[in-house]
C-alpha cells in the first residue's frame, strides 16, 4: 500500500523545488501517496491562515511530512510556522547533515551530522520588556529554559543515532562555564548518557566557541554533535557553509508521534518562477524521509545519484557552478539512478 505523506510545497521557489523531488522519489520507486497542504504566505493568501487546522490534521493523520521553505516575516505578522509546527508535534530532535560532495570546496572531507535541541532553550520564546521611568521599552529579557528530561532525551537520540548508523563519536558542545546553571545542566544529562554508551561510542565534550573555531579549521575532527537549540541553529548553519551553503543541506524534525522534513533555506523570491533553483535541499530531505520511512536502500540509492551529478558537475544549477534548470538537473540525478 501507498505510504501517506503530507506535503507542503511552501512559498516562493517551495512548489517547483518540492515537486522536482516529488519526481525524483517517485522514479526511485518509493510509493508514496502525497497530501498536499498549505502553511506560510501561501496559505495566508489562500485562507487568511499561515498555518490551517486542515494542513495540522494532515500531519497528524500522516504523521510525517515533508516541506519546502516558507516565509516568515521578519519583525512583524505571525511568528515562524517551522517554530510552530516543531511546538505543535513536539519535533524535539534537529537533524542537519553536512557532507562534502561539491569538488573545489577548501574542504573535502566534512561528514558531520548536527543534532539540535528543538523546543527548549531560548527558543521558548519567553520575554519581556521591562519599563524604566518613562519608557515602557527600556530593557528587554528572554529566559533560556532547559529541563532534564529535555536535555535526556536529545542526547539520548544524538547517541542512539551514533549507534545507528556506525558513527565513532558525539560531540557534547555547550557553554556551561559561564551559563552553569542552564547550560550546566544540558552538559550534566549529556555526561549521564555518555556513560550509557561507553565503549559503542566516543564522547568529547567542547564549549561553543571553541567548536566554532575549530570547526572552520579542522572540521574533519567533528562526527556527531549535539548540542542546545540557539546554539544549534548557528553551527549547523556554520557546517552547512563548509559543505557549499543551505542550499545542499537538510533538516529533519524528529519527535516520539510524528516528523517533518524540509529544506532550511530561505523562499528565495528573486528567483521563484524562474525554473533555476537547486533542489537539493529538499531531495536530501527526502533521502532522510525515505531513511526514516525503514526505506534505507532506497534512500542511499537516492542520496548516491544526487552526490555523483554533484561531484561532475556538470548539470548542476548556477548557484553551485553550473547553468541547468531545475528539470535539468532534476533528470540528470533520475538517470544516475
Amino acid at each position: 500500500m501507498s505510504i501517506p505523506v503530507t506535503l507542503i510545497p511552501g512559498d516562493g521557489i517551495g512548489p517547483s523545488i518540492t515537486e522536482a523531488t516529488v519526481r525524483l522519489l517517485a522514479a526511485a520507486g518509493a510509493d508514496i501517496a502525497w497530501d498536499r497542504q498549505l502553511a506560510g504566505q501561501a496559505a495566508v493568501t489562500a485562507v487568511n491562515d499561515p498555518i490551517p487546522e486542515a494542513t495540522l490534521d494532515s500531519i497528524r493523520r500522516t504523521t510525517v511530512a515533508l516541506k519546502g521553505p516558507l516565509e516568515t516575516p521578519v519583525g512583524k505578522g505571525f511568528r515562524s510556522i517551522n517554530v510552530a509546527l516543531r511546538k505543535a508535534f513536539d519535533l524535539y530532535a534537529n537533524v542537519r547533515p553536512a557532507k562534502s560532495v561539491l569538488p573545489g570546496l577548501r574542504f573535502d572531507d566534512v561528514d558531520i551530522v548536527l543534532v539540535r535541541e528543538n523546543t527548549e532553550g531560548l527558543y521558548i520564546g519567553v520575554e519581556n520588556y521591562i519599563k524604566i521611568g518613562g519608557d515602557d521599552h527600556a530593557a528587554a529579557q528572554s529566559m533560556a529554559v532547559v529541563t532534564r528530561a529535555g536535555a535526556e532525551r536529545i542526547h539520548r537520540y544524538a547517541f542512539e543515532y551514533a549507534v545507528a548508523h556506525g558513527r565513532r563519536k558525539v560531540t557534547l558542545v555547550h557553554k556551561a562555564n559561564i551559563l552553569k546553571y542552564s547550560q550546566g545542566l544540558f552538559l550534566e544529562e549529556g555526561r549521564r548518557i555518555a556513560r550509557e554508551f561507553e565503549g559503542r561510542v566516543q564522547v568529547e565534550e567542547r564549549i561553543v566557541d571553541a567548536c566554532a573555531m575549530e570547526l572552520v579549521m579542522h572540521p574533519e575532527r567533528y562526527d556527531v554533535i549535539v548540542t542546545t537549540n540557539l546554539f544549534g541553529d548557528i553551527l549547523s548553519d556554520l557546517t552547512s557553509g563548509l559543505v557549499g551553503g543551505l542550499g545542499l543541506t537538510p533538516g529533519a524534525n524528529i519527535g516520539k508521534t510524528a516528523a517533518i522534513f524540509e529544506a532550511v533555506h530561505g523562499t528565495a523570491p528573486d528567483i521563484a518562477g524562474r525554473g533555476i533553483a537547486n533542489p537539493t535541499a529538499v531531495m536530501l530531505a527526502g533521502v532522510q524521509l525515505l531513511d526514516y520511512l525503514g526505506q534505507a536502500e532506497r534512500a542511499t540509492r537516492v542520496k548516491r545519484a544526487i552526490e555523483a551529478v554533484l561531484r561532475e558537475k556538470k548539470t548542476v544549477t548556477g548557484d553551485v557552478g553550473g547553468s541547468a534548470t531545475t528539470d535539468q538537473y532534476t533528470d540528470a540525478v533520475i538517470a544516475r539512478l
